[in-house]
């Protein structure tokens, strides 16, 4: 049996989707560049998820903020509680797969996300 927290994944919006996804849900503030909405095969564009224009802004993708980012952006979802509530409802439904557009893999706010939400879905 699959726990709840091995059905959050992570991935770039801009690769394509495949049969494993699940429930595709872009986290990002602002629509990907270059991607039209058909071609992103997604369930729903989540953006309460993604961090503040503030945060945002202040990380600025510098790896060197990287730990603070990610402190201040769960601190961020702890006071906005619904769309981590939406997405463990997706998650208790089958697989879902967070997408970003950042070129950067590891030091994007949708891996901060996903550990979140398997630290509440493990609880």
């Amino acid at each position: 049996m699959t726990r709840f927290a091995d059905r959050i994944r992570v991935k770039r919006v801009y690769e394509p989707a495949t049969a494993d996804d699940g429930a595709r849900v872009l986290v990002d503030r602002l629509w990907p560049r270059g991607l039209r909405r058909e071609a992103a095969g997604l369930a729903l564009w989540l953006k309460d998820a993604a961090p503040s224009p503030q945060l945002r802004k202040w990380f600025g993708h510098d790896p060197s903020r990287w730990q603070e980012f990610a402190s201040r952006y769960q601190a961020e979802l702890q006071g906005n509680p619904e769309p981590v509530q939406q997405l463990q409802q997706l998650a208790s439904q089958g697989p879902v797969t967070l997408l970003y557009a950042a070129r950067d893999e590891v030091h994007n706010h949708a891996r901060v996300l996903a550990d979140h939400l398997r630290s509440r879905l493990r609880g």
